[in-house]
């Protein structure tokens, strides 16, 4: 049976050319466009000063919106004050008041609203029950850990079944265990609340596995709008390309070679003929030859037994231990290349770690390669 959290009506939300200046004319978020759907979930991934936290805030009325328009629902949001806005937000710092139990802070804001008392019992105690701190409800916040001070700033949001849900950095302070066991409560408490999520982060592990769509952001500017898969298997430019992924992409300088009506690459060396679905897509745009940077993802390159045209020859580096999997730094025409690869695939000898200075030969299927036009930065084959 579905928890009776979660709003009836519906809670999309509509950023039409959404721009932040601040006074002294710098633009933090440029010209920002996205239509979120009722019960979806928004991740905004980007690094440090991407403008994605400023997004959020303009989505709760913390920052006031300089150009643009925030509609929620069917509603024009942007001069709402934000208690009348229909959210609630979960910051980063967990923000509780230290002076009061659990079951006080989760209750606050609906006694300021003047829920009556029975209301508010049973808003808290099923939030709690959600996030498994029913046990807590007495305890000071001092008193419990980071991952449960984190339950409890969610479950004050949940309390007051807002439209929807912010979420800026929550995991953030949390140890990498702990982040990681809070990321599935976050994907359980999706499927139980059933409403409007608009997350913020820096880490694309998160973004990935939270997202139903994710929104990958730049200095300001959207770089790219889509699914993990989508987002993962066709980056729209170099900088997605090598924000989304871990480890992440490798980059080479190549060429393109058209010979009559098909195409190979060159690299570092070695000549490889393209997968007839890459030839395809570069004929339908009538590219010729051109210098191209080549990108390939760390888990896609594989060992070569034996030289050939198509390998590259390259020197071990470094061995990162993984467990399972091996991370190669390899060094090959002075450009650092990281090879993820499977310790079962290796030599008994070799499932430790390969010595530095081991000379070995790589090379990778040609429909997993990306072409990127180096002075655009674009995708060549999306």
């Amino acid at each position: 049976m579905r928890n009776s959290y979660g709003p009836v009506n519906m809670a999309t939300v509509s950023l039409k050319n959404v721009k932040k200046i601040y006074d002294n004319k710098v633009t933090a978020v440029h010209d920002f466009n996205l239509e979120i759907a009722d019960k979806e979930f928004i991740v905004l991934v980007g690094p440090s000063g991407c403008g994605k936290s400023t997004t959020l805030r303009m989505i709760a009325g913390l920052e006031e919106i300089s150009d643009g328009d925030l509609i929620i629902g069917d509603k024009r949001m942007n001069d709402v004050e934000p208690k009348d806005r229909d959210i609630a937000m979960v910051f980063q710092s967990y923000a509780l008041y230290p002076h009061m139990t659990v079951y006080e802070n989760m209750a606050f804001a609906l006694k300021l609203r003047k829920f009556p008392k029975d209301e508010i019992d049973r808003r808290v105690r099923e939030a709690a029950e959600i996030l498994d701190i029913t046990q807590y409800l007495d305890r000071k916040p001092k008193a419990l850990s980071g991952g449960q001070r984190q339950r409890v700033a969610i479950g004050r949001a949940i309390v007051r079944e807002p439209k929807v849900f912010l979420m800026d950095e929550p995991l953030s302070n949390l140890d990498a265990k702990l982040r990681n066991q809070m990321r599935a409560e976050i994907i359980k408490l999706r499927q139980r609340i059933d409403t409007t999520f608009v997350y913020v982060t820096h880490d694309q592990t998160e973004a990935m596995t939270l997202g139903d769509r994710i929104v990958i952001m730049k200095d300001g500017f959207i770089q790219q709008i889509g699914t993990p898969q989508e987002v993962f298997n066709s980056p729209a430019n170099l900088f997605v390309a090598g924000f989304i992924g871990s480890p992440q992409m490798n980059f080479f300088d190549g060429k393109l070679v058209k010979e009559g009506s098909g195409y190979s690459i060159s690299v570092h060396g070695a000549k490889m003929q393209l997968d007839a679905d890459v030839q395809k897509k570069l004929a339908d745009k009538g590219l010729d030859s051109m210098d191209v940077t080549i990108g390939i993802r760390p888990e896609h390159v594989h060992f070569a037994p034996e030289g050939g045209e198509h390998t590259i020859s390259a020197q071990v580096d470094v061995s990162e231990m993984m467990g399972s999997e091996i991370y190669l730094h390899v060094s090959s025409n002075g450009k650092d290349i990281v090879l993820r690869v499977p310790t079962t695939e290796l030599p008994a000898e070799h499932r430790g770690g390969i010595p530095y200075g081991t000379q070995i030969r790589f090379t990778f299927p040609s429909e997993l390669i990306h072409l990127f036009d180096p002075s655009t930065e674009r995708n060549l084959l999306v």
